[in-house]
């Protein structure tokens, strides 16, 4: 039986090639990202940005949340999936990364999709659950001591057959790793272990780019 291929950069490459739908909007997004601190860290690869927006078309979304935005590349290729009258709403603690990413959605003729809420995201969740808002898809992409807080509300504000896809759920490889015991760490773990026995949702964990965890409310 085939086992999971070793990811070599040469196979990257082939993947990339023969798989990624770049263009200069994206491009130019990633190469204005690229210089900034952590940026390798908290930048949504490439091939993981067109899943998303493929995510988003699978599902049929017309509203999408997003938890964490940095400079805004998962938010374009996802507002970029949209049905033509859906609308996706990005959070994040400062506007400053947020605001590097706007020209480029502005480029994609997307800006008008995408609602930036800056604050606490804890904050922000539980006003959209005192709106009432419903999503067709969340994303979760921020601190991953409060992985397990947002799963929750997000799995709240999620219509039933809707999709949670949570990033980083490998962390660098560190949730194999016994002597890595920091907090970010530790809390990935926890999550795991909690969607693994949550009856609420079917899970499917990939092996793409630093880990992601596929979970449909049933």
């Amino acid at each position: 039986m085939a086992q999971q291929v070793d990811v070599t950069e040469e196979i990257l490459g082939y993947v990339r090639e023969l798989s990624l739908r770049d263009d200069e909007v994206l491009a130019g997004l990633r190469a204005e990202t690229a210089g900034l601190p952590a940026a390798q860290a908290m930048q949504v690869m490439p091939e993981e940005g067109q899943l998303l927006g493929l995510l988003v078309r699978l599902v049929g979304a017309r509203s999408v949340l997003e938890i964490g935005t940095f400079t805004g590349y998962s938010t374009l290729c996802m507002a970029r999936a949209l049905l033509a009258d859906g609308s996706l709403i990005t959070c994040d603690i400062t506007p400053k990364w947020p605001q590097l990413g706007r020209p480029f959605w502005e480029r994609a003729g997307v800006a008008d999709r995408i609602d930036v809420r800056i604050g606490d995201a804890k904050d922000t969740l539980a006003g959209l659950r005192r709106e009432g808002r419903e999503f067709d898809l969340v994303f979760i992409d921020a601190d991953k001591t409060g992985y397990a807080h947002y799963y929750e509300e997000s799995l709240a504000l999620l219509r039933r057959g809707g999709l949670i896809v949570l990033d980083n759920t490998l962390f660098f490889g560190r949730v194999v790793d016994p002597a890595a015991q920091d907090a970010d760490t530790a809390a990935l773990r926890e999550v795991n272990k909690l969607l693994r026995e949550d009856t609420r949702v079917e899970i499917s964990m990939l092996t793409v780019g630093d880990g992601i965890t596929l979970a449909v409310k049933r």
